[in-house]
């Protein structure tokens, strides 16, 4: 039986860099995967996938709309192939996973293919796809299953018309008529996708806003934003059946009044969110502490109730980001090799990548003014941006909230063209704990996005924004 001092169940982002760091670190270390390519969800049919159709549809939808206001002239039809779109999201995949394998290699670790499960608290047995099985063992066991879409209780997710994100990633058709369930993160960007390439898009969301997690200003300007792109939204809407015929979904659901109304179309995108993956782990035969919403329960230093077994990632509690996780990773191993790192979760960013993007960090004004913190506001708007004229993107803007006594930046939000890049300047700043007016006085490159940054921060300190 082969023996380490780490073996990580899972090989998404958070698995395979806590993998890496623990190989660095100078422990033997091996890591179990599912399926027959490493990178989790987020390489395979999640982040890197819907990021290339993302961009494909983008670079479509400018041909086909933006083009000719920037003097080029395409003559004949421009056309779309939904096969070759689908083909290079694929190769993108091959290439990144491809590239995590090399990963493994370089750092000397050994990767196995199959079920991991818990056969005592340091071994694991690994179920192989021919029917073969065997165990390893290790002093230390990171959990990284990561996560699979959640679904309502009422609806049977054929996989056919009624998809979930990972169908999504690999339809053989555009749709006529994409119905997403789910005004989140996930259900935004695919329907973007499918709403460049000529679908009709329609997004039920059962709050009264889209990416309801985030402040509210910038769930308004992507809703107004997308509205003028054509796709439609259901706000405080219940969805109550989802019903499939051959060709055909019908979804009904209760308005705000509490009336219903069906909607139908040729494809249904659930996206109500995720739910962590522990299936086939075997939790039970070591004790390892679950909560009543399927999150692994860890203390402030991401161990399990057994101290040899940690968990990151999806499968406990906190925002479900790629970058998160790998934090996590990077946390658990090098407190295994002794060192005292951090985490601030509340300096995680979150992005939606739509187009506009949309990124954030810190603090929302509704928590500010739930926890009664006295804070005041700069907002700039990205079309008084040199930038972002001669560019033709104007939607948009960044806003800065602040400590109205101290100046310290607890917050900032931005929507534009961009803003996923953009958004690292405030982590920076908000991790070395910086006012407003540090940001203001820092020069800006111009002409950039950027400087809606340094204006908002103006703004933000007496009301003293230059282009606005």
């Amino acid at each position: 039986m082969s023996n380490y001092d780490v073996a990580v169940i899972g090989s998404g982002p958070g698995g395979y860099v806590a993998a890496i760091r623990c190989a660095q670190l100078g422990m033997k270390t091996a890591i179990i995967e599912k399926y027959s390519t490493l990178g989790g969800t987020c390489l395979n049919v999640g982040c890197i996938p819907s990021k290339a159709l993302l961009d494909s549809s983008h670079h479509y939808h400018d041909a086909i709309k933006h083009f000719e206001g920037h003097g080029i002239e395409i003559s004949g039809t421009v056309k779309m192939n939904l096969e070759k779109m689908i083909a290079r999201k694929q190769n993108v995949v091959d290439t990144n996973t491809a590239g995590i394998q090399y990963l493994m290699d370089k750092n000397k670790i050994e990767v196995f293919e199959g079920l991991g499960s818990f056969v005592d608290a340091t071994h694991i047995n690994i179920a192989k796809a021919d029917g073969t099985s065997e165990q390893i063992e290790a002093k230390n066991i990171i959990i990284a299953t990561g996560s699979k879409p959640s679904t309502l209780p009422f609806i049977k997710l054929d996989k056919k018309r009624v998809i979930t994100s990972t169908e999504a990633l690999s339809l053989t058709e555009i749709p006529k008529h994409l119905v997403v369930i789910g005004g989140g993160v996930i259900g935004l960007e695919l329907g973007q996708v499918y709403s460049r390439l000529g679908s009709e898009v329609s997004v039920i969301e059962y709050l009264d806003r889209i990416i309801p997690t985030m402040d509210a200003s910038l769930s308004k300007e992507l809703q107004k934003v997308l509205k003028k792109q054509g796709v439609k939204f259901y706000t405080k809407h219940k969805v109550t059946a989802v019903e499939t015929s051959a060709k055909e979904v019908t979804i009904t659901a209760d308005d705000k009044k509490g009336n219903p109304v069906e909607f139908k179309g040729d494809y249904c995108l659930v996206s109500v969110g995720r739910r962590p993956y522990t299936d086939g782990l075997a939790l039970n035969k070591v004790g390892v502490s679950v909560s009543d919403r399927g999150q692994i329960e860890v203390n402030e230093h991401l161990q399990t109730n057994m101290s040899n077994i940690y968990a990151i990632g999806d499968v406990i509690k906190g925002a479900m980001l790629a970058h998160k996780a790998e934090e996590e990773g990077v946390f658990v191993a090098e407190t295994l090799a002794g060192q005292k790192p951090h985490i601030d979760y509340n300096l995680i960013p979150g992005v939606v990548y739509t187009w506009p993007e949309v990124a954030t960090v810190g603090k929302t004004e509704e928590e500010l003014k739930e926890a009664g913190v006295n804070y005041k506001s700069g907002q700039f708007s990205m079309r008084a941006l040199g930038r972002a004229r001669a560019s033709g993107d104007i939607d948009g803007f960044v806003k800065i909230l602040a400590d109205a006594e101290t100046d310290e930046v607890l917050g900032v939000h931005m929507c534009g063209a961009r803003v996923a890049d953009l958004i690292a300047e405030a982590v920076v700043a908000m991790e070395f704990r910086a006012s407003a007016e540090d940001i203001a006085r820092m020069s800006h490159a111009h002409p950039t996005y950027a400087e809606a940054v340094k204006e908002a921060a103006l703004a933000a300190t007496d009301n003293r924004a230059i282009h606005s």
